[in-house]
């Protein structure tokens, strides 16, 4: 593949470069698992929206500049570099706006994806349950006809929604067909969580504050246009947005470049080498998933799908992000209690082999999917 820039998407980073120089909040914003973090961040996204900067690969009509894959890369590494606020609009922009546009109908994408762009709407995901986890098959949520023949009722129970504390929406997966097991008759529902009979219970983390909730339906109304790619297509419409989830769009190259510069920075001042060579290795590892994100993109752009090739990503994207921390806190040494980003992004590091469905079990898809191997 060519990564020579064409002028245009050197003129395009200049810009973004320039725009974030001049509007990255001096001061980091409060964390936006608190309430007012919640709002300050979706204040940011809405600055970003003001200026198409932030959906920039969607088409224009949507808030978007409609510039493809390898600008909204070379946008991340920009963002990244500037140190500018975490996406507290991630759930829907990254996730639910690519399985929108690929499922959706022309209706619901004129509906959600503008106000999605400005954050006017912000989305939680509501995919795992008590007893369905990774295994997401195994849900026990249901939908049924509503009697009036023209929407459905949702009763049951997720766990761990990203967001949902303070979101406006969520996504997720419910059985509609209730004779069927596993993959089969999953139906993927959109509704507000405002709705009558949702009651969103906010879950305390170590630190104390939000960032998880879970979410109990019951007998919540939600019209036919709240389904997302038909009846019954559940689990094909959640694989798109899964795909996106462990593979290109939540987890860009620039996070991690911009981790690995500040390590190299870190290392630069340690007498111990052995430290100094695992900071330029992470650093070469980071490279090393740039430059394959922009060969997906490039696939991508011929119309190729990533598919089981997003958990060999997830897989490789988690383990370096937790790998480069933890070598950050061996650096700091004593230091390291008093080093707040460093430590924070240590503790979330920790989640990355669980969330977006654990490393074992992406490790299971790749070696049945990728590799061929026997179950």
């Amino acid at each position: 593949m060519d990564l020579t820039f064409t002028p245009r998407q050197r003129a395009f980073r200049a810009e973004v470069r320039e725009w974030l120089a001049a509007h990255v909040p001096a001061d980091p914003l409060p964390s936006m698992d608190t309430a007012e973090g919640f709002e300050r961040h979706r204040a940011w996204e809405r600055t970003l929206a003001e200026a198409r900067l932030s959906a920039v690969s969607w088409p224009e009509e949507y808030g978007g500049r409609g510039a493809g894959l390898v600008e909204w890369l070379i946008f991340e590494e920009e963002y990244w570099a500037a140190g500018a606020p975490g996406r507290v609009s991630q759930n829907g922009i990254f996730l639910l706006a690519p399985t929108l546009m690929a499922y959706g109908t022309d209706e619901q994408k004129r509906r959600h994806l503008p106000r999605m762009a400005r954050a006017d709407d912000i989305w939680a995901q509501a995919w795992s349950e008590p007893e369905a986890g990774s295994d997401l098959a195994a849900l026990r949520a249901t939908a049924t006809r509503d009697p009036g023949g023209d929407g459905w009722r949702l009763n049951g129970q997720k766990t761990w929604s990203s967001r949902a504390a303070f979101a406006d929406w969520c996504f997720g997966l419910f059985r509609t067909d209730p004779g069927s097991e596993r993959h089969r008759g999953l139906t993927y529902f959109m509704l507000p969580l405002d709705s009558e009979g949702v009651t969103v219970r906010p879950i305390a983390q170590l630190d104390g504050e939000h960032g998880f909730a879970e979410i109990f339906f019951d007998d919540v109304r939600v019209p036919d246009d709240g389904v997302l790619g038909g009846v019954g297509e559940g689990w094909r419409v959640a694989m798109a947005t899964t795909s996106s989830e462990r593979g290109l769009t939540l987890r860009s190259p620039g996070r991690f470049m911009a981790t690995a510069d500040r390590l190299l920075e870190l290392a630069s001042g340690s007498d111990d080498p052995a430290l100094r060579d695992a900071a330029a290795q992470a650093w070469c590892d980071s490279d090393a998933y740039r430059l394959h994100t922009f060969h997906a993109a490039a696939r991508i752009a011929e119309g190729a799908e990533l598919g089981a090739d997003s958990s060999l990503m997830k897989v490789f994207w988690s383990e370096l992000d937790l790998r480069m921390h933890e070598l950050a806190l061996d650096l700091l040494g004593p230091r390291a209690p008093l080093a707040g980003p460093w430590l924070d992004g240590f503790l979330f590091a920790l989640a990355g082999p669980i969330y977006a469905g654990t490393n074992e079990i992406q490790r299971n898809i790749i070696a049945e999917r990728v590799l061929g191997l026997p179950r």
